[in-house]
């Protein structure tokens, strides 16, 4: 499939022949990435909403166009609000909102730092340079507004409860992760994300939930629907109590190492997680929960980098037998059973299980 990367679309203040009669008639009328600006009663200030960064993660679409096509007319936000909808060719392959980015692709959402991919398994792609220029002209539709706050809207990897991450916790950051759930992640991770770059203003990824979630799309639609009317002639008013988990590690499987899904041992080589391991993306894990099993190798099999670069998987997993077990209290979070996802990303994502609330 042939992209012309360096194409953007702009579409300012929309009529309702161009956002269609629901999201997927709008969403195949579009040509890859789209610019959408909305007028608001502040014309001097903007924000800025992110979307399908992911091709697969769908949330963020549908409550975008509900958001538009709500009432007879346009939504009359506090502040101009430009919508940014990156990944059009990924979710409208085949099928739609199946593939995370195009067959041959990257993720788009590790481009953000170039230096970092290309020295990466994903450094040979053919498609690289032509996903950079994507990132590239997102940064620039971002900047060339100078917003007063950026969201960007993802689904989880598995089913789960929305939260938010960050890498900046001020005032307007807690009071946007209140619009649309009650958990705020701060990380420290570099993976070439969008939210790592310096925009100088707050910018908060919210993880809706699963894809397939009618919830997802609602706490999404709910959240918009708040970010957008919230005054901008003050700090932002905080909805409810937000907790904060701090500085998540990342689970891998190491590469060359099997990854299997199964409700019981069953003697595979590499690494064996528990069918059901979505579950545990809610609430916490106790100290010696049985995740999976291992094969001899044991926790070699895994890897667990903090942010000096040291392997400390083991201050959080043991194996007894060959079971794979939590050695304290954890959360986890992003866990998926989708074992693509798990493999190019992560298994899931582990923090110490305390927290504070603000």
């Amino acid at each position: 499939m042939d992209i012309d990367f360096s194409e953007v679309n702009y579409l300012v203040n929309p009529c309702s022949r161009t956002l269609h009669a629901d999201y997927q008639q709008f969403l195949l009328s579009l040509i890859g990435m789209t610019v959408i600006d909305i007028d608001g009663e502040n014309s001097n200030e903007w924000r800025v909403i992110s979307t399908l960064l992911h091709g697969d993660e769908p949330s963020g679409l549908i409550a975008i166009h509900r958001w538009l096509t709500t009432e007879n007319s346009l939504p009359r936000p506090k502040t101009n609000i430009r919508i940014i909808i990156s990944s059009v060719e990924a979710a409208t392959h085949q099928h739609l909102f199946r593939h995370r980015y195009l067959p041959d692709g990257v993720d788009l959402n590790r481009c953000f730092n170039e230096e970092s991919i290309r020295s990466s398994q994903d450094g040979a792609n053919k498609m690289l340079d032509g996903y950079l220029q994507r990132a590239k002209l997102i940064e620039t539709a971002i900047r060339e507004v100078n917003p007063a706050a950026i969201i960007d809207l993802h689904n989880t990897s598995g089913n789960g409860p929305a939260f938010a991450v960050t890498t900046l916790i001020t005032p307007n950051v807690l009071s946007i992760t209140s619009y649309f759930c009650d958990t705020l992640i701060l990380s420290d991770i570099n993976i070439g994300a969008m939210m790592e770059l310096n925009f100088s203003c707050p910018v908060v990824t919210i993880e809706c939930g699963g894809g397939t979630d009618d919830q997802a799309h609602e706490v999404a639609y709910q959240g918009i629907s708040s970010f957008a009317q919230c005054d901008s002639h003050c700090a932002l008013p905080q909805d409810k109590a937000v907790q904060i988990l701090y500085k998540p590690l990342r689970l891998v499987i190491k590469a060359q190492r099997k990854l299997s899904f199964s409700k019981h041992d069953e003697g595979y080589s590499g690494v064996t997680l528990r069918e059901n391991i979505e579950q545990f993306n809610y609430g916490g894990c106790c100290d010696g929960l049985l995740l999976g099993w291992l094969d001899d190798n044991g926790l070699e099999n895994l890897e667990m980098l903090n942010d000096q670069g040291i392997n400390v998987i083991d201050k959080y997993f043991k194996m007894v037998d060959n079971k794979l077990v939590c050695a304290a209290h954890l959360k986890i979070f992003m866990a998926s059973n989708k074992t693509d996802i798990a493999r190019t990303d992560c298994l899931f994502y582990v923090v110490n299980n305390v927290s504070n609330h603000l």
